[in-house]
């Protein structure tokens, strides 16, 4: 006779062999319906998919676009994908750090919000004093390409640009601009592309108007000789109101970064008077390390917001 012990564990075991069998059975006789039921759907579904990616690409379509035209028009060197990819790392990285240094929730979301924003920060910051650069210079370059032009017979842009290019006349800031579109023009096959590029990286009103007029002889063959002639006769009517914009655009630089210079005003003090205590509150206590990330935020969001004003301006 076996004992009770035996008896249960043999019950157990049984038991648990007939439920594995019953589930088993009841996912073959599940998984056969559904395989049936998607041979009926599968074009349903199919189309359904087809317009969800369609609405997805045409949703993140455009900001993508606007990425890959500042990376192209800064000369940044790299691609949106690799740009997304460095701004995650670096979000990441700064949300352990946040973590680690203020040991709170906040600290680790509003550091990895700095470190991955910081990238677009640099890149922005760096068109736009490029594009402050070309304001000065760009009434030269224009009259340089008519200069150029006009030797070509008044046809041909292409050759226009890369005999400018050539004679090196053209110096500053601009040179690259128009070394860019020249190869855009000759290699990339896509015109407007091209000056959609050159119009960002010169970043004004102006370079708009040279671009359309570009655009107008590169599509039909059109002369644009006299249209030439008129848009440098007002820009050197409209200097003046560019050298003020240019001016406002300085200010707006220097208010950006008028709180770091602050900021390292006030803790140098500190720790030129209190080098201990500046220690034991900038460093090891928890709310001085709060306060540091709190200002970093701060002069994050100022940046922004000179950004977006340089960017109305421009």
């Amino acid at each position: 006779m076996l004992s009770l012990d035996a008896m249960r564990t043999v019950a157990t075991a049984a038991l648990f062999l007939l439920v594995f069998t019953a589930i088993r059975c009841l996912l073959a006789a599940l998984a056969a319906r559904s395989e049936a039921a998607s041979r009926l759907g599968h074009r349903r579904r199919a189309g359904l998919l087809d317009r969800a990616e369609r609405v997805v690409r045409a949703i993140a379509a455009e900001p993508a676009a606007r990425l890959a035209l500042m990376l192209e028009s800064a000369r940044a060197g790299i691609g949106p994908a690799a740009f997304v990819g460095l701004s995650a790392l670096l979000a990441a990285a700064g949300g352990a750090a946040g973590a680690l240094a203020i040991q709170t929730a906040k600290g680790a979301i509003v550091a990895a919000m700095l470190f991955g924003g910081l990238p677009y920060i640099v890149i922005r910051m760096t068109l736009t004093h490029r594009q402050m650069q070309s304001r000065i210079d760009f009434l030269p370059a224009v009259e340089l390409f008519y200069q150029s032009y006009l030797t070509t017979g008044g046809r041909q842009v292409r050759v226009a640009l890369g005999r400018m290019i050539e004679e090196r006349r053209l110096a500053g800031p601009l040179l690259p601009v128009f070394e860019q579109l020249y190869i855009n023009l000759s290699v990339r096959g896509d015109d407007e592309a091209s000056l959609r590029v050159f119009a960002s990286a010169v970043g004004h009103v102006w370079a708009d108007y040279f671009a359309n007029l570009l655009r107008v002889a590169l599509a039909d063959g059109a002369p644009i000789a006299d249209n030439l002639k008129e848009l440098i006769g007002d820009m050197r009517r409209a200097a003046r109101a560019d050298q003020q914009e240019r001016n406002r655009l300085l200010e707006i630089r220097l208010a950006n970064f008028s709180p770091i210079l602050f900021l390292a005003l006030f803790i140098g003090i500190n720790i030129r008077y209190n080098p201990e205590g500046a220690w034991r509150y900038y460093v090891l206590d928890p709310h001085g390390r709060d306060m540091l990330l709190n200002a970093a935020a701060l002069i994050f969001a100022s940046f922004l917001m000179g950004i977006w004003l340089s960017r109305r301006k421009l």
